[in-house]
């Protein structure tokens, strides 16, 4: 069996017990194969092992692989840090924007997102460490900042995301996912239309999912360590 085959074979199997262990619904957690650096050969024997979400980091080597794949059914997420120069190209390529922290950046992929008629997937990214190295906002900052997304009328916030720092301990990584999942909760309870938590990756899945986690973004666990 062909490794990446087996790869997401067993990582479906075990995100499967895990959504059992923790008593979460069936088919709750959407497994997104992280492709950044991968070859299309990579991408194609994945999504012939039954993988339909990809998630990219890098728009010109991401445009190129939606581009030649495109009469493959993917749901394609960006991942990645925006620049806001290429909003536009993510607005016109994208299902899923996982990474956005800046209402400006905002405001350009729903004006881009208005020539296509048709609403984009958003979810707030949430620098959950506090670290300086990463992107997000304050998880205190998160209900007036969807506030602010309210007058854009092509897109739809979805959720938040987050990559915290790392931790090797289970029970230390839960206790950051479910900071998160908390402030997800209150939102919900509030009244915002939100069914999204994206967190968890090869390292941290487990508690993620434990956490309440409904994507999870994996890559190594998948095509195995990148090149440097």
């Amino acid at each position: 069996m062909e490794i990446i085959n087996k790869n997401i074979l067993d990582l479906k199997n075990k995100i499967v017990n895990a959504e059992n262990k923790y008593n979460r619904m069936n088919n709750s957690v959407i497994l997104m194969a992280v492709s950044k650096t991968q070859s299309l050969e990579n991408i194609k024997k994945a999504y012939e092992s039954g993988q339909r979400d990809f998630g990219e980091n890098y728009i010109q080597e991401s445009i190129e692989k939606i581009s030649q794949l495109n009469y493959l059914d993917i749901t394609w997420h960006f991942i990645g840090k925006i620049q806001s120069n290429k909003s536009k190209i993510i607005a016109d390529n994208f299902d899923w924007v996982h990474s956005v922290d800046k209402i400006t950046t905002l405001k350009k992929i729903n004006d881009h997102r208005q020539i296509t008629k048709k609403k984009l997937n958003i979810c707030i990214q949430v620098n959950i460490d506090s670290e300086e190295s990463k992107s997000g906002i304050a998880l205190n900052e998160v209900e007036e900042f969807i506030k602010k997304c309210e007058e854009f009328h092509w897109i739809n916030i979805r959720g938040l995301m987050a990559i915290p720092m790392y931790q090797a301990d289970y029970n230390l990584q839960y206790k950051t996912f479910i900071k998160i999942k908390n402030v997800f909760d209150t939102l919900v309870m509030k009244g915002y239309k939100l069914d999204t938590l994206s967190i968890g990756m090869s390292s941290d899945y487990n508690a993620a999912i434990a956490a309440g986690s409904t994507i999870v973004r994996i890559g190594t666990a998948i095509f195995g360590e990148r090149k440097k």
